[in-house]
């Protein structure tokens, strides 16, 4: 079983024996995820280079946690496999920033000359 999906079932199982899946639909699940998305951003805000590198361990640990979550149960909800999707947008990107192009570069691919 792919570890995903595995996820995906404890993350179901739990919600569901909460009745929580009313809650859990796309706009929700979507507006969860930015929610805490924002929360770990908050983890760096404020901090220089070197502070953020230094990010308290166990509350990354939480905030990524629940953008994984949400994330994992908006892809489930439509159907879509993680795994699958994750190396199907490599596999683009890797088109739309060829290495000898992209190497060592931050430019957006419109500006890679």
């Amino acid at each position: 079983m792919n570890e995903f999906k595995e996820l995906l079932d404890l993350l179901v199982r739990f919600r569901d024996e909460r009745d929580w899946g009313q809650f859990h639909d796309s706009k929700n699940l979507a507006l969860a995820l930015s929610i805490e998305a924002a929360e770990l951003n908050e983890l760096f805000l404020w901090k220089k280079d070197d502070e953020a590198e230094q990010v308290d361990q166990d509350r990354l640990r939480e905030e990524l946690a629940d953008v994984f979550a949400y994330a994992i149960m908006l892809a489930g909800r439509h159907g879509l496999d993680v795994s699958e999707i994750v190396k199907d947008k490599i596999a683009k990107n890797a088109k739309k920033y060829p290495v000898e192009k992209s190497k060592g570069s931050s430019a957006k691919y419109g500006d890679l000359g």
